[in-house]
């Protein structure tokens, strides 16, 4: 194979708060654990059976503001990102590893103060976005396509 892909989508529920770190030059990162969940019903035992992966979301700069800003324990958001696992030493000298996911969008779910959702994508992602609602066409318009000859 000539390509590899590392994307993730999760869809799941803050475990804490944003928690920022904050470095020389003003990058910032923010990290905050996410929690997914898996029900399924165990066909030997007839029972339901609930699974809850944590994974621990990075995100960077203003994304990661936003995020501190926006986000709130329990809030339920979508994350795009890619897996990245680091190495690192305990106070030991052993060599431990921890897996993150490095978001590189995402949007809110949980509706906050009439705002319907908030993504990273958009630029004007600190900025509430109106709830979409089709409108239908004018009948002027419908009645134009229907008189084409083709």
């Amino acid at each position: 194979m000539a390509g590899t892909l590392n994307k993730v989508m999760l869809i799941g529920h803050t475990g804490d708060e944003v928690k920022m770190h904050y470095f020389e030059g003003g990058n910032c990162i923010g990290r905050f654990p996410l929690a997914t969940n898996e029900e399924y019903i165990n066909k030997a035992t007839n029972e339901k059976v609930s699974n809850t992966e944590w994974h621990n979301i990075v995100v960077r700069n203003k994304a990661a503001e936003i995020c501190e800003k926006y986000l709130k324990k329990g809030d339920k958001v979508y994350i795009e990102g890619r897996i990245k696992t680091r190495k690192w030493q305990d106070d030991k000298g052993m060599d431990r590893y921890s897996t993150e996911i490095q978001c590189l969008e995402f949007t809110f779910l949980t509706p906050k103060d009439g705002a319907n959702s908030e993504s990273a994508g958009n630029p004007q992602a600190s900025q509430p976005k109106p709830n979409p609602k089709p409108s239908p066409a004018p009948k002027a318009m419908e009645e134009e396509e229907d008189d084409l000859p083709f």
